[in-house]
């Protein structure tokens, strides 16, 4: 998962919020920054950077790389809902305008960061780090740009939220999250074997991540009052041609994606493209139409594969 951390998030705390009485105005501002801190688990990819210093063979070597370095911390410690109960107050803390309350939160990071440390030595105090700075970022961004303005109450909610989402999204792709560290209790220890077909099981990860992004679309537009219909163009129709790779590249599977990967994401290309009145589309119809017709790329080709090309693999 990529943008879907994100836009789930974002929906699942809108939506609740509007539920429970608040304004589509807060509900926005909450869902916005559960969406921001369901990005900050993530960061500790950054020591991940240090495979492409010895990265070959181009894009997908560099890609291939880069993941492999990753494996050392990721999806541990900044991806545990156990530690998530501690950072998001750590953050609510450090939102407060009374410099006590502020000293607190980053006594409590200092105390996560120690925690790290002790369970899985040196590298670890560099993801908390990271972590860290990643929630401070969100934290500004928050104070810079979104409104109406949120208590620090809303801020421990939203980011709650945010990090304890952020793991489960992982759980189709990849190494599964150590979602109770540093408990030494692992209770995801294999991404699920949905199919028994590993193209089948690659488009199914594909396929959830799309529809968590529509779902923070869709949520977002139903709050904004407007017509998802507005905003997307006839040219999506265009990712139906999509279905012609399934004959000819090496059907996909969860240890070689990327090739699907970017391949389909090139397909929202066509969103930015001038229309027949030669005109360039906004920023939301371009985004909208991109959305729509990857989507659409998606289905053919699940349909291709499952119609003609399964049966003579």
């Amino acid at each position: 998962m990529f943008i879907g951390h994100e836009t789930v998030a974002f929906a699942v705390v809108a939506l609740a919020a509007v539920r429970l009485g608040v304004s589509k105005e807060r509900a926005l501002a909450l869902g916005v920054a559960a969406g921001l801190f369901a990005a900050v688990p993530d960061a500790d990819m950054v020591y991940a950077l240090s495979g492409l210093l010895s990265a070959q063979g181009g894009v997908f070597g560099a890609t291939e790389a880069f993941w492999a370095a990753s494996t050392a911390v990721h999806r541990t410690i900044t991806h545990s809902v156990v530690l998530a109960a501690p950072a998001a107050l750590a953050f609510a803390l450090l939102h407060d305008e009374q410099t006590t309350f502020r000293a607190a939160g980053w006594t409590v990071l200092v105390g996560v960061a120690g925690v790290a440390f002790l369970v899985s030595g040196p590298l670890a105090l560099l993801v908390t780090a990271a972590f860290a700075a990643a929630g401070r970022l969100v934290l500004l961004a928050l104070d810079r740009y979104v409104t109406p303005a949120l208590s620090a109450r809303d801020v421990g909610v939203a980011a709650f939220a945010g990090l304890a989402t952020h793991p489960f999204g992982d759980y189709l792709t990849g190494h599964p999250p150590d979602l109770l560290y540093p408990l030494p209790i692992h209770i995801l220890t294999a991404r699920p074997d949905l199919f028994g077909d590993e193209t089948l099981n690659l488009l199914a990860a594909f396929g959830f991540e799309l529809a968590c992004i529509w779902a923070g679309v869709l949520v977002a537009l139903h709050l904004l009052d407007r017509d998802p219909r507005d905003y997307v163009s006839p040219k999506a129709t265009a990712g139906i041609a999509y279905a012609a790779v399934a004959f000819v590249v090496t059907p996909p599977t969860l240890d070689l994606s990327y090739p699907f990967v970017f391949s389909v994401l090139a397909v929202g290309v066509v969103g930015v493209t001038p229309d027949y009145t030669r005109r360039l589309p906004d920023a939301p119809t371009a985004a909208l139409t991109g959305l729509a017709a990857v989507t659409l790329a998606g289905v053919a080709y699940l349909a291709t594969y499952l119609g003609f090309v399964s049966e003579y693999l």
